[in-house]
């Protein structure tokens, strides 16, 4: 697995512990942390770069792998603007070395980490996986890359892909394994508050029942399973070269994660409205018959569960040492 030491992939990690799989992570640790997955062979290499092809392959050969899930990439949007070049070989170029090596070293199945930002502005209330894939950001363009190369690497070398297409992920599975990273709403909330300070909504004049975005947020834990049902999909023989939507079908707005996330933790959430941002969609719910169908996975947390678990995370702070 690349990028198993990070927030996703450490519980992805243990889920298929769990299940009886034996793991190897391959993480270059700029963002992941070796103490989420104690134990675990772990490979140091930064995938982005071309001279990590022939390693990877070789760390292949010597663990017997049989399948991949590649979760390693760069996913913030305002620094891909920033930073496009650098984005597209992060995790298009990632991608590339990942499959080359697989190649190389005759491993045939990957799951692939997508990103609900393929789709970009969208105007149906539930989010298929066949609508226009039109993203906003070059995160969203390099995600929608990887959907290609994938299939393409499908048509040339027979690699069974399937990729995932994440809406908003949050919660832990665990204290220690909680998201340290504030960059999604539910961390950016916490750090606010917890430092005394109002949360702010981007936003309360769309056309939802109170004004502010709605969105879909998945258990991490949740999540993790879904790779889990994947790759045993992939193992069974299942299609291949589509795009599964990895949500909950439920959508929640940001006045009703602060509200509920308010009498989880005790503490005021009352938030400061602040300008729109350019380019956030009103609405992005997934729609998840396809992966119910297909994979037969479905989400069980609901939203209080799921922000229980990132608040008792937040308090325990990062992984002990």
């Amino acid at each position: 697995m690349t990028g198993g030491a990070g927030y996703i992939g450490s519980h992805v990690v243990r889920t298929l512990q769990s299940a009886g799989h034996e793991v190897v992570i391959v993480d270059d640790l700029s963002t992941g942390d070796a103490r989420r997955v104690p134990g675990v062979p772990l490979v140091p290499l930064d995938l982005a770069e071309a001279a990590s092809r022939e390693p990877l392959a070789q760390a292949m050969h010597e663990h017997g792998v049989t399948s991949v899930i590649h979760l390693a990439a760069r996913k913030q949007v305002g620094e891909s603007v920033e930073r496009p070049l650098w984005y597209c070989g992060q995790n298009v170029g990632g991608l590339a070395h990942v499959l080359g090596a697989m190649e190389r070293a005759s491993v045939g199945s990957i799951v692939y980490s997508s990103s609900a930002a393929v789709y970009g502005s969208v105007s149906e209330d539930l989010v298929a996986e066949d609508a226009a894939l039109e993203p906003l950001s070059p995160y969203g363009r390099t995600k929608l890359a990887g959907e290609w190369l994938l299939r393409d690497a499908a048509r040339a070398h027979g690699v069974r892909g399937v990729a995932l297409r994440y809406f908003n992920v949050a919660g832990a599975g665990a204290p220690e394994l909680g998201d340290t990273v504030v960059a999604n709403l539910v961390t950016i909330v916490l750090d606010r508050i917890t430092r005394g300070l109002r949360p702010q909504v981007y936003g309360t004049d769309y056309p939802t029942d109170d004004g502010s975005c709605i969105r879909d947020y998945v258990h991490v834990v949740d999540l993790a399973e879904a790779h889990v049902a994947t790759l045993d999909h992939l193992a069974a023989g299942g299609p291949v070269g589509e795009a599964l939507n990895v949500g909950r079908g439920t959508g929640v707005s940001v006045l009703e994660v602060l509200a509920v996330l308010g009498e989880v933790c005790g503490l005021d959430t009352t938030p400061e409205v602040v300008a729109r941002r350019v380019g956030d969609p009103a609405r992005v719910v997934a729609a998840v018959d396809r992966i119910a169908q297909d994979v037969r996975w479905s989400a069980r947390a609901d939203l209080r569960a799921i922000l229980e678990s990132a608040w008792a995370a937040w308090q325990s702070g990062p992984p002990a040492i």
